[in-house]
C-alpha cells in the first residue's frame, strides 16, 4: 500500500492562536478558509499550492470556537459560511477584493452549531446546519434578497453533521431520454431533488427530503448501523448513475459505506476493514479503526473516500472491481 509522507505536504502558517478545526479550499482551489478555537475564520490566497502569507484576511464575529467553514458555489459570489459553539451561523461575502462583510447572522439554534453544508448549486443558495440542540435548520436565499429558515428536530441529544445528496436523480444518466425536441419547443426539464443526510448523537443517520406540496422537510429513511455517536456523514457525488453511496464515521471506531442500487432499493451497509490492508500495522479488531473516526470526505468524482482518524492518520479508500473496499494510501500528519 503506497504511503504518503507529511514531507510531501507544505505546511501553512495560519497565525491562528488555538486549535484549527476545519480547512476548506474554494471551488477553484485558489483560496483556503480555516477556522479555529480562537473564534476567528481566516481566508488565504493559494498560488501553486502555497498559501500567500500576507494575503490572509481574518473574519471576526463569533464568540466561541468555530467548528466548520463552507464555501458557496462561485455563481453566487465569494460567499463563505461558518458555524460555532456560540450557536450562530454567519454568512460572509467578499464585497471587494480583501473586504469581507457579514451578510447574514443565523441564531435560531440554542446550542453549538456543529456543521454547515451548501446544497448543490442547481438547487439555489441553500445552507443546511446541524446543532447540538438536536435541531437541523435550512436557510434559503430568496429572490427578494431575504433569507428564509426552516428549523425542525433531527436527532435526540444532538446533531453532528449534514451532507447533501447530488441534485441529479440517481439513474437519470442512463434513463431513456424523451424524443428529440422540435424547433421552438423547450428542452426536457431535468428533475432535481432536495435531499440531505444528517448524523446524530442517537447513533443514527437520517435522510431528509423536501416535499414541495407541503413546503416542508420530512424524514424519508433512517440508517441504523453504528453503536455510538455518528461524527460525520458524506454523500458521494453522482453524475446520474443508478447507485448512491453514503459514508458515515463514528465514535465507535468504524466507517460504514451505505449503498443503494436503485431509487427503490434498500440501503445496504459495508464496514471498511483497516485490518485487511497489507502492512497496515494496526492492532485494531477487524472492521475497526485504531481510534475514533472524525471525518469522511469523497473525491470530486465520488470514487475515492478519505477517512480522518483520531490517531492522526488520513487513509484513502477505493472500491475494487469485486465490490470490496481497499485502502489505497495512508498519510500520517
Amino acid at each position: 500500500m503506497p504511503s504518503a509522507n507529511a514531507s510531501d505536504a507544505k505546511p501553512i502558517e495560519t497565525a491562528h492562536e488555538d486549535m484549527i478545526h476545519d480547512a476548506q479550499l474554494d471551488y477553484y482551489g485558489k483560496r483556503l478558509a480555516t477556522c479555529s478555537s480562537d473564534r476567528t475564520v481566516k481566508v488565504f490566497d493559494v498560488v501553486e499550492g502555497d498559501a500567500q502569507q500576507p494575503s490572509g484576511q481574518t473574519l471576526k464575529g463569533h464568540t466561541g470556537p468555530v467548528w466548520q467553514v463552507a464555501w458557496a458555489h462561485p455563481k453566487f459570489g465569494s460567499i463563505l459560511a461558518s458555524c460555532s459553539y456560540d450557536g450562530k451561523v454567519i454568512i460572509w461575502k467578499e464585497q471587494q477584493p480583501g473586504g469581507w462583510a457579514k451578510i447574514k447572522e443565523h441564531s435560531l439554534h440554542v446550542a453549538s452549531v456543529n456543521s454547515v453544508s451548501w446544497a448543490p448549486h442547481e438547487l439555489g443558495a441553500i445552507l443546511a446546519c446541524a446543532s447540538s440542540d438536536g435541531k437541523i435548520s435550512v436557510l434559503t436565499f430568496k429572490n427578494d434578497g431575504q433569507w428564509g429558515a426552516d428549523i425542525f428536530i433531527g436527532h435526540a441529544i444532538g446533531c453532528n453533521a449534514v451532507s447533501w445528496a447530488p441534485a441529479i436523480q440517481p439513474g437519470s444518466l442512463i434513463a431513456p431520454q424523451p424524443t428529440e425536441t422540435l424547433p421552438g419547443q423547450h428542452p426536457p426539464v431535468v428533475h432535481t431533488v432536495k435531499r440531505f443526510a444528517s448524523a446524530g448523537c442517537d447513533n443514527l443517520v437520517k435522510i431528509w427530503g423536501y416535499r414541495e406540496d407541503s413546503q416542508s422537510w420530512v424524514e424519508e429513511e433512517v440508517l441504523d448501523g453504528h453503536t455510538d455517536w455518528v461524527r460525520d456523514v458524506a454523500w458521494a457525488p453522482n453524475i446520474g448513475l443508478p447507485r448512491s453511496y453514503i459514508a458515515t464515521a463514528s465514535q465507535d471506531k468504524t466507517v460504514l459505506i451505505w449503498t443503494k442500487d436503485t431509487p427503490t432499493s434498500p440501503w445496504v451497509k459495508t464496514a471498511l476493514d483497516p485490518s485487511a490492508s497489507a502492512g497496515s500495522g494496526t492492532a485494531a479488531a477487524a472492521g475497526k479503526f485504531p481510534d475514533v473516526v472524525w471525518r469522511v470526505s469523497w473525491s470530486l468524482a465520488g470514487n475515492i473516500l478519505a477517512v480522518s482518524c483520531g490517531d492522526g492518520k488520513v487513509t484513502l479508500w477505493k472500491e475494487n472491481l469485486k465490490g470490496t473496499w481497499e485502502c489505497v494510501s495512508d498519510m500520517t500528519s
